[in-house]
């Protein structure tokens, strides 16, 4: 517990500097000047050192030939020179009290060199021996909207309930860039490389701590030290939702992972353990990973499994229902004072009743038969969630569909899941996930994480 209690203060002071340095910050545009910009970008308010062995200044900020001559404390070191030069400089920035850095250049056990991996041992030296934690090598750091910290500029600076691990720099940027339009948004997110020092485990343990994270979402390529990891992964798990994408599992995976972080090969089966006994929900593949961050951090803890579809083509009104039996889930048997209410406005031909209730192709044209429809399905008390698959034929009459399926699930307080019909406006899909309703793209995919969402809050039900 005290070494759980060290780390998490640890962590909450790197993540929440008061200032930085960016050592071997360049003067012209090159591609270390992208994290100046990002923290300038997201409004960083503390104060910024840059570290340069012949500027005097740059970009209107003061620079500084070394850390050492830097007045005062500096929380969080930014290493951008080459891998060669990094561990003198890693060793000054340990004599000067900072209490992480993060190591962005390459160059160390990934290459599969004995001198690349001397070098990333050496520099695990110096964390374990001077107490300041290390991210990377060959990472991008930190991305922490509240702190207005970030390793790419254009990233969101509102922050959310999702916390993000991952050991590829490029993925966590390109989640970063995306999220937002898919309603997610993040407390911090990291990159860890090779993770010579901070670790997996070590983030899991993190997060699963951070009272303003209630979903954690990994990328991994490789699990360090097997004990600890799945130690945290169960704690984690049994207090939030912890969404897992593990890579390597395969030869081809593998010979990857080990040149891009100089990653361990993975066993399949081993891993699958990992997850039943960890308690975490397993995630293949960046899209399944993205709809599964927005479930999670939409759909409430206390959701059911007796769903309500509603739609206009009644070809993917019967794939819904095809999706909910595959995924265990069941159509909701609806009221005779539901269908009573539904024959007063759907039309008789080309529709169906039942659930799923078939409005036909007409309400695309006379958008209020599906808005009323709904609002009966949403007052059902035999309906726990309500899947809508529609558009209109206009902008006008999908503004008016979007606003008034949001008006819908604030009034009756119940998930509405809304799948797209090709064409739909995408700039209306993104106001539906700001609103805090997920947008799925296919029926199958909505199913597949809403019941992944119920699945793992039964389990958790079940264990309480």
């Amino acid at each position: 517990m005290e070494k759980t209690h060290k780390l998490v203060e640890q962590l909450d002071a790197i993540f929440h500097p008061e200032s930085v340095a960016i050592i071997g910050l360049p003067r012209g545009f090159k591609a270390g000047k992208l994290f100046l910009m990002a923290l300038l970008d997201l409004k960083y308010a503390g104060r910024i050192y840059p570290v340069h062995p012949k500027a005097k200044e740059i970009d209107g900020l003061k620079a500084y030939q070394r850390i050492d001559k830097i007045p005062g404390t500096v929380d969080l070191a930014i290493i951008l020179v080459p891998h060669h030069q990094a561990l003198p400089i890693v060793k000054a920035c340990a004599a000067k009290g900072v209490k992480g850095a993060i190591l962005f250049t390459a160059g160390y056990k990934e290459t599969g060199t004995d001198e690349g991996r001397k070098l990333e041992e050496a520099l695990t030296h110096v964390a374990k021996s001077s107490g300041m934690r290390l991210f990377g090598p060959n990472c991008m750091g930190l991305y922490v909207p509240e702190s207005g910290i970030s390793f790419f500029p254009g990233l969101s600076k509102k922050s959310g309930p999702v916390g993000f691990i991952s050991h590829s720099g490029s993925l966590a940027n390109i989640l970063g860039r995306i999220a937002p339009q898919k309603g997610i948004y993040f407390t911090s997110a990291v990159s860890l490389g090779n993770e010579c020092d901070i670790s997996s485990a070590d983030m899991l343990t993190y997060l699963g701590n951070d009272p303003k994270t209630r979903v954690i979402g990994a990328y991994l390529e490789n699990i360090r030290n097997g004990p600890y990891f799945l130690e945290a992964l169960k704690k984690a798990s049994e207090k939030k939702p912890v969404l897992l994408w593990k890579v390597g599992l395969n030869p081809e995976g593998q010979k990857a992972a080990t040149s891009h972080t100089g990653a361990l090969a993975s066993q399949r089966h081993i891993w699958e353990a990992v997850i039943r006994q960890g308690g975490a929900v397993s995630v293949k593949g960046f899209d399944v990973l993205t709809d599964a961050l927005m479930g999670f951090s939409m759909l409430p803890d206390n959701i059911g499994d007796r769903i309500a579809i509603l739609s206009g083509p009644g070809g993917m009104a019967v794939a819904a229902a095809e999706a909910c039996g595959d995924e265990g889930l069941k159509l909701a048997k609806l009221s005779d004072k539901t269908r009573l209410e539904l024959s007063d406005f759907v039309p008789q031909t080309g529709t169906s009743l039942s659930n799923p209730v078939d409005v036909g192709l007409t309400a695309s044209l006379e958008m209020e038969i599906y808005i009323r429809a709904a609002r009966v399905l949403a007052a059902d008390p035999g309906v726990d969630a309500v899947v809508v698959i529609g558009a209109g034929l206009d902008r006008e009459t999908n503004e008016l569909y979007t606003n008034s399926m949001i008006g819908a699930h604030q009034e009756f307080g119940k998930p509405f899941i809304i799948v797209n019909i090709p064409g739909f406006d995408s700039d209306l899909a993104q106001t539906f996930c700001q609103a805090g309703i997920p947008f799925f793209e296919t029926t199958e995919r909505a199913m597949s994480v809403y019941a992944m969402v119920w699945r793992y809050h039964v389990r958790r039900r079940k264990k309480a």
